[in-house]
């Protein structure tokens, strides 16, 4: 086993983050790798807090409307924050729950002389290792999809055959039960989550809310559903214990009253584990591996040849990005599969009954970026879950359009939850009113559509999600006093101005809106006009979009060159601020390129120059969104830079992303999505192929001078393998789309290639020089879904 796919630590997790996070998408474990007691975190993909969201009473917010965008035509700013705070809701979203921890007792208590834990990504198992003056002992533990159970099977000289099982939740109705003998023991626990869990940051005495109604006739509550753990301990040979675990919980849908039906559940929750019980750990892990490797595999970093020629100190740098990349795919695989719930703040992984942010989707950066690796490397169906919530959110957003704006469409603002919540929360308006997660969240159907998905995902998920998103856009924009449409009011994601003597969030046509708006408009115009079964059903809606698309009002530039936030020249509050929110159109969005936009280029790497001088970059996703803008602004040495930060700083011991927090108990809070955002900027350092090329080492940090990279997806469906040395691309692999032609972009200075057909035939190619300094361009007529050797001439 390669040692670059494996994360080996000499000591077990002291603190939740630094333990081994597994899982299969819906069951999630933390292992933590103790040894003769380990402790084992549990969660589910769809236990949360609270039940579905209520219809609100009321008048209706959209009567302040008016007064907002008066007070922001006046220049008032202060004032339209007044008005906007009346434009929120009454509620949060609800949290995403734990549902306790096993202590599993397989040991006697002995201090080990020799032990180590190791994640293996290639099989996706977790292994604690450990030996004493008594003997030793291995504990190998994984989470299988297609078995939907964990299984810790320890083996070794000094085992408990009567190991000991402890099961304890937070949540404070839990009932335990336990039964079996020595050979074959059983627990089975039951409970119910919170039916209202306030935000972290909320002052709220009570904080966290127990129900105590009696279920319905139908088992459901209105709020607080129920779960069970069931656990398994067998004998399974003479040296050789193991655990099986599943859960379920009581979430039947999110307009659904949960379930709180306990003795239902545990049915639920006990099937997978009698069946596993009934195999061998062999099969169970030789099926739970093929299954994991189907994704894992199909991408690969090797950084190795750069490794072996550097100093000491460089190669632990370039191993542990290599290293970071292939975890942070993993990842994605053990926490979002179809027919799961989206990744959320940690993925499925949380010990806490109240934790940061309510462990929720925040929608004006963090979910979005929990998925901007899927497509790029290999793991599209993973985008799956996604896609549901979106579509959930045009559901629940219709409502929440109408009644806060009295749009047509569907709005969304900063945070969701299982429940769809979709209405502005309480409080400050630089991060409450901002009502364009669903412009935001459109960009993944069409990204999906882009990298090879078929003309029924277009029909069935992009068109309807993109009619939502378009008729809300078109009822927000109003003319600006030159004319042009702007979206009021209009925010940028947690950030203030200054503004007279104070601050304000609230205005009309921040940057990133402006580009966001741009960009639905423009991917919806042209779709409907690809479709043109579907065109009538569209023919007004696609009328309206294209005249606002020739009246918008482009993104500003100011004096010093610097892109402009919120349009003209306002002072920030903080300079250094972590939200990037005004370079969208950078990266994540393509409309910013070095050939395409040269000034609008020149003057988001000055607004990323300035945030970076005022420290910005000092959360774990900050910084992962600096190292893909840094990528595509082919700027390696701050990529390299990012990355390092990223490691010394910004991750614990088991390379979870980590984000400050004052306050927290252990000063850092685990959040998922700086992993993520790694991997995807990564992947831009290497191939990109959003100008119409496919893009080959457009900014190779200095220290991977050597390596490659297989498997790599592209737009318009191709997939790509890379191979450099010495800083110089030396070949490539293309398998080309349904399209079949093909153009690369490559440095200037690579020597004359040669590309070779299926057939091993040279092929006529096209060289030709790029739009962009120091790049040139190859290009040539293929055939669909062919493979394609592309090498450097020998001389």
């Amino acid at each position: 086993m390669p040692s670059r796919h494996r994360i080996r630590l000499t000591s077990p997790a002291t603190t939740f983050h630094n333990g081994f996070p597994i899982g299969n998408g819906a069951l999630g474990a933390m292992m933590h790798g103790r040894p003769a007691t380990e402790r084992i975190d549990l969660n589910i993909d769809t236990l949360w807090s609270g039940g579905p969201v209520p219809a609100e009473q009321g008048a209706p917010p959209r009567r302040f409307l008016p007064d907002v965008r008066r007070a922001i035509s006046a220049r008032d700013f202060i004032q339209a924050d007044a008005v906007a705070r009346q434009m929120q809701g009454p509620g949060w979203t609800q949290s995403y729950q734990p549902l306790g921890w096993l202590d599993w007792h397989y040991a006697p208590d002995h201090e080990p002389d020799l032990y180590h834990r190791e994640l293996d990504l290639t099989r996706a198992v977790a292994t604690t290792s450990a030996r004493s003056a008594h003997g030793q002992f291995q504990v190998e533990s994984f989470v299988s999809a297609p078995a939907s159970v964990l299984v810790a099977s320890a083996r070794g000289t000094t085992l408990r055959l009567d190991s000991l099982i402890r099961f304890s939740s937070p949540h404070p109705s839990t009932e335990v039960i336990e039964e079996g003998d020595d050979d074959e023991r059983w627990l089975v626990a039951t409970g119910r989550v919170p039916s209202q869990v306030f935000p972290n940051y909320i002052q709220r005495d009570p904080a966290v809310i127990y129900a105590d109604d009696t279920p319905g006739p139908d088992g459901t509550v209105a709020a607080g559903m129920g779960f069970a753990v069931v656990v398994a301990v067998q004998r399974t040979g003479p040296d050789e214990v193991r655990l099986v675990v599943s859960a379920a919980s009581g979430f039947r849908g999110f307009d659904q009253r949960p379930s709180a039906d306990l003795r239902a559940i545990a049915a639920e929750a006990r099937r997978p584990v009698v069946a596993a019980t009934s195999r061998p750990t062999s099969e169970l892990m030789a099926e739970h591996t093929g299954d994991y490797q189907h994704f894992f595999d199909r991408v690969d970093l090797d950084l190795s040849p750069s490794v072996q020629d550097r100093e000491p100190d460089g190669d632990a740098d370039v191993a542990r990005a290599e290293l970071l990349f292939h975890f942070g795919r993993y990842l994605l695989i053990s926490s979002s599969r179809p027919g799961t719930q989206a990744a959320n703040l940690q993925g499925i992984w949380n010990a806490d009954v109240r934790p940061g942010w309510s462990c929720n989707y925040t929608t004006n950066i963090n979910v979005e970026m929990n998925y901007w690796p899927a497509e790029t490397t290999a793991l599209p169906e993973l985008h799956q879950p996604l896609f549901e919530l979106i579509r959930d959110l045009t559901v629940t957003g219709a409502q929440t359009a109408s009644r806060y704006y009295g749009a047509a469409g569907s709005a969304a603002h900063h945070n969701t939850d299982i429940w769809r919540f979709s209405t502005p929360v309480p409080g400050d308006p630089q991060h409450a009113n901002w009502p364009s997660a669903l412009f935001w969240l459109a960009a993944h159907v069409w990204d999906h559509l882009d990298f090879g998905a078929g003309e029924a995902f277009a029909r069935e998920t992009v068109l309807p999600v993109l009619r939502n998103v378009v008729a809300f856009a078109l009822d927000m924009l109003v003319p600006d006093d030159d004319g042009a449409l702007v979206m009021s009011p209009s925010t940028s994601p947690e950030h203030h101005f200054l503004a007279g003597a104070g601050h304000a969030a609230t205005s009309a046509g921040a940057a990133m809106d402006r580009e966001l708006i741009r960009e639905v408009l423009t991917r919806y115009v042209s779709l409907t006009d690809r479709l043109t079964a579907d065109a009538s059903d569209d023919l007004d809606l696609r009328g309206r979009a294209r005249a606002a698309l020739a009246k918008l009002a482009p993104v500003a530039i100011g004096v010093d060159g610097t892109l402009l936030e919120w349009g003209d020249e306002r002072p920030p509050r903080e300079p250094g601020h972590r939200h990037l929110s005004h370079l969208y159109g950078l990266y994540p969005g393509t409309r910013i390129t070095e050939a395409g936009t040269p000034d609008d280029f020149a003057a988001a790497r000055q607004a990323l120059q300035n945030r970076l001088d005022n420290g910005s970059g000092h959360t774990g996703w900050s910084q992962a969104w600096i190292l893909c803008l840094a990528a595509r602004l082919r700027d390696p040495e701050l990529a390299e830079q990012s990355i390092r930060i990223l490691l010394d700083d910004l991750s614990s011991a088991s390379m979870l992303d980590l984000h400050p927090l004052e306050g927290w108990p252990t000063g850092y809070i685990f959040q998922i999505e700086g992993n993520f955002g790694a991997v995807a900027g990564m992947t831009e350092l290497l191939v990109q192929s959003h100008e119409g090329a496919i893009s080959l080492l457009k900014a190779l940090p200095p220290s991977w001078h050597s390596g490659q990279v297989r498997g790599i997806r592209c737009r318009g469906g191709h997939r790509v393998d890379v191979t450099w040395s010495g800083g110089a691309l030396t070949g490539a692999t293309v398998t080309s789309g349904d399209r079949g032609d093909v153009v690369l972009d490559i440095p200037a200075s690579t020597p004359q290639l040669t590309v070779i057909d299926p057939a091993g035939h040279p092929v006529a190619a096209v060289a030709e020089a790029s739009a962009v300094a120091a790049r040139r361009r190859l290009s040539w007529s293929g055939v669909a879904n062919a493979t394609y050797e592309v090498w450097v001439e020998r001389t």
